[in-house]
């Protein structure tokens, strides 16, 4: 093929080339204001520094995807189809549909922390279904005129570089931007690869914040929630120290809840061997299996008071009534004190009791369950509850946790589903049928989903097994799930936002 200077050919696609490149720089304003969402869909840098290379970063990354689509998708159809006005529509068209996938996925990460992939396809399409169903008239108006509006604007772009493309040749602006994103791209990998060797997690954990950048690990995840114990993992993984805690933070106001006159009596045993013994002199007692409960003492029964994972546990918090019973004085404590609670006298809607015998314990409307053995050394413990039939709290086999228990209590036996809501971390066992949770226990994030156990530590490693068998799993970790668990963990954190 000829392609000299003087070839009608050669020309046509020299031409196209240099209109591309106009092109392309129009697309990438467009993309830079669309991915500044990414930066506001996570707790901001702290440091200088972290914020120097979130900007570097941002302009350099997205420039060069930017850039790559054009190379892959309009530079190769310029060079087979060297008609312009068919290129500039065609153009138009793939670039339309690049920046609207760009559009999905930033709602996709805002929403749920991580950004589309088939891993996590049910997910987002759940969240899809659910955003167009709410408002079904509302969504399919601002969609549709998003796609409009961008389809309108790369034609602008298009149509605007070809006519005026003599002039564009000669400002020495695309020169110097050019410059500025190069230096801009190497001076970000360079930081990334300082930070990475140095532990310097306020710029780690900016990893896979954009899309196509680095793939997240559960340190950077871990950093970018503030659950990363930066001083544990500098240190030797043998120095126990705390892991970061959040401070609970009602998002709103607490809603009235006038219990039902029947008394639920919740029966703590101090070992399973007490708790057989109790239910074996009784025969009108359910079995609830499959009950999953910190091997921590103090923090099983903050799930169970408080409804809430020990992320939250404080001596503050232990010091005062959970949020679900600060309205209405729903719960009653007896025995608690030794353990950091609060006792309150009289009789409750709620009553959560110590038996420290087996004589005197109420026998109607009961929940009976025991504490892990005292000298466990296990993080986490699978037991067995007994619940009278009187108490509407359905078994089944997947896992389920104190905080579960006490949820299911108040939405069901108390008839008072927005409270639990609104003051809870748990599931109304009766009702949702997710084989999925989160708890938090001696600064280590335990999540499962059916069958998988996975337990990151606050330096960062993990490990995963069965639930019910106990063997390890060599599996990867479950990114979208892990964040998906991080954000629910983190529900009433000031920081939540909500999301």
């Amino acid at each position: 093929m000829n392609l000299t200077p003087d070839n009608q050919f050669s020309s046509k696609a020299s031409q196209l080339l240099s209109w591309g490149h106009w092109f392309t720089f129009a697309n990438i304003g467009l993309v830079l204001l669309i991915s500044t969402i990414y930066l506001f869909a996570d707790s901001q840098p702290s440091t200088p520094l972290g914020w120097f290379y979130m900007l570097i970063t941002w302009v350099s990354h997205t420039s060069f995807i930017t850039f790559c689509a054009f190379v892959l998708t309009i530079f190769p159809l310029s060079l087979v189809f060297p008609y312009p006005r068919h290129i500039r529509g065609m153009a138009a068209a793939i670039a339309t549909i690049g920046v609207s996938t760009l559009c999905l996925d930033a709602f996709v990460y805002y929403s749920l922390g991580y950004h589309i992939n088939i891993q996590s396809l049910p997910e987002i399409i759940s969240l899809l279904w659910s955003t167009l169903t709410s408002s079904p008239a509302i969504t399919t108006v601002i969609a549709g005129s998003i796609i409009i509006i961008i389809l309108g604007l790369e034609l602008i772009a298009s149509n605007h570089a070809w006519r005026h493309l003599d002039r564009l040749k000669n400002l020495k602006f695309a020169r110097y931007a050019t410059s500025v994103l190069v230096t801009c791209f190497a001076l970000s990998h360079s930081i990334h690869i300082w930070a990475d060797a140095n532990n310097y997690f306020d710029i780690t954990k900016q990893d896979n914040v954009l899309p196509l950048s680095y793939p997240t690990t559960a340190k950077t995840l871990l950093a970018r929630h503030d659950l990363l114990d930066i001083e544990k993992y500098q240190q030797a993984r043998n120095v126990q120290l705390e892991g970061s805690k959040g401070e609970f933070v009602l998002k709103t106001s607490l809603p009235n809840c006038e219990a039902e006159t029947q008394i639920v009596n919740i029966v703590v045993f101090e070992n399973s061997e007490q708790l057989n013994a109790f239910v074996t002199e009784r025969s009108n007692l359910s079995v609830l299996d499959n009950v999953l409960q910190p091997g921590n003492r103090q923090d099983a029964l903050f799930n169970l008071i408080y409804g809430l994972p020990a992320y939250y546990n404080s001596e503050k918090l232990r010091g005062s009534l959970p949020a679900w019973s600060q309205k209405n004085a729903l719960l009653g404590l007896s025995g608690f004190t030794d353990s950091g609670f609060k006792d309150t006298d009289g009789e409750h809607p709620v009553n959560i009791i110590l038996a420290d015998k087996l004589e005197g314990l109420p026998t109607e409307n009961l929940i009976a369950l025991s504490l892990a053995d005292d000298n466990g050394k296990e993080l986490i413990t699978t037991s067995q509850a007994y619940v009278s039939d009187s108490i509407q709290i359905k078994n089944s086999d997947s896992f389920k946790q104190l905080n579960d228990i006490v949820y299911s209590v108040i939405s069901e036996q108390l008839n008072c589903p927005t409270l639990a809501e609104a003051t809870m971390l748990g599931r109304n066992l009766n009702q949702d049928f997710r084989q999925e949770g989160v708890n938090y226990t001696n600064g280590v994030l335990i999540t499962f989903k059916k069958d998988r156990i996975t337990l990151v530590n606050p330096d960062g490693s993990y490990k995963q097994m069965s639930g019910s068998e106990g063997f390890l799993l060599e599996q990867s970790l479950d990114i979208p799930f892990l964040i998906h668990s991080i954000k629910e963990l983190q529900k009433f954190t000031r920081s939540s936002g909500g999301n």
